[in-house]
């Protein structure tokens, strides 16, 4: 399956950018909940697993906080190959603007 796999330079406290990546699943969650679903996350100090489901496609993967870098792996269902580009991009930016 192919995935995307993303680091993302922070100069937080670790603990800092875990509670500010919960929050944004919580608000990400309440926004779009006509078109996400099944949600779930589970936390084990700064590593954190996930998975939903956006447009009918699975997604999962796992998150986890360094000192000076988040880092994203997530699995991509076949049909969501055409918009890799995109899905990183705009991760990475609304990344850098969480953990700044």
């Amino acid at each position: 399956m192919p995935g995307i796999d993303l680091s993302i330079p922070h100069s937080l406290d670790p603990s800092e950018a875990v509670t500010r990546i919960k929050k944004l699943v919580d608000s990400v969650r309440s926004q779009f909940a006509d078109k996400i679903s099944n949600v779930t996350e589970e936390w084990k100090g700064n590593a954190g697993q996930f998975a939903f489901k956006v447009m009918g496609l699975d997604i999962s993967g796992n998150v986890n906080v360094g000192p000076s870098q988040v880092r994203i792996k997530a699995n991509l269902p076949f049909a969501a190959i055409p918009f890799k580009g995109r899905i990183e991009s705009t991760i990475l930016t609304k990344a850098k603007e969480l953990l700044s």
